[in-house]
């Protein structure tokens, strides 16, 4: 998440939807004051000043803008533009299996997707749970429930999508790609129609919302 009080902007990152490459490119351009929550280079030698920040909740990479009430008003929000980039969600999963897997950190996930191949991993109640209690609306909600969606980018229609952003900051930044995880690029063909359902009932909010197909 990225707090820039300084351009008028809020951004919230969602996992495994590309965020880290364009917190990269926000924070090239990041204003002394700006609040840098997360592992980039320039969050990590900032992190210490967020020891004092009065934020009600967990201050961290995919922190939800409920979180961060306290450290930014009900009133502030709605003079700030808010945003966030999304995927399609059979895609993510496929990017969220393979990142998982290369994880050592102690967590639920990490052990079933070590353990499972994608297919039982993605089939598995807790997977399924995870997603349809994470929709993409769930992190840009604040305090009192409300969202506030400014903008939503699609990361596969980026270069249409992140028009309003560069409006909004008055230039246009250059994007890298990191954090690629080790997969087939057409997530496709790792699906059988049972997975194919399974994601269209746990993300139909997100499906339904930015009108994402399997495709």
């Amino acid at each position: 998440m990225i707090i820039s009080r300084g351009r008028s902007y809020i951004f919230v990152h969602i996992p495994k939807t590309g965020g880290t490459s364009l917190a990269l490119a926000l924070e090239a351009r990041a204003m002394k004051d700006d609040i840098l929550i997360g592992d980039t280079p320039k969050a990590r030698r900032r992190r210490h000043r967020l020891k004092s920040l009065p934020a009600r909740g967990r201050l961290w990479k995919h922190s939800k803008l409920r979180d961060i009430d306290g450290l930014v008003s009900s009133a502030e929000l709605d003079r700030l533009f808010i945003f966030t980039l999304v995927r399609n969600p059979w895609d993510r999963a496929v990017s969220y299996y393979h990142w998982l897997r290369e994880q050592s950190f102690d967590h639920p996930a990490v052990s079933l997707s070590k353990r499972l191949g994608f297919e039982a991993f993605l089939l598995h109640p807790d997977t399924l749970a995870s997603f349809r209690s994470n929709p993409y609306g769930s992190y840009m909600r604040d305090a009192a429930g409300v969202e506030r969606s400014d903008h939503l980018i699609r990361i596969e229609h980026f270069e249409t999508d992140a028009a309003a952003l560069w409006l909004h900051l008055g230039f246009v930044l250059e994007v890298p790609h990191v954090n690629r995880s080790e997969r087939q690029a057409d997530y496709r063909g790792y699906y059988t129609p049972p997975m194919v359902d399974a994601i269209a009932d746990a993300c139909a909010d997100d499906i339904r919302r930015l009108n994402y197909h399997f495709e």
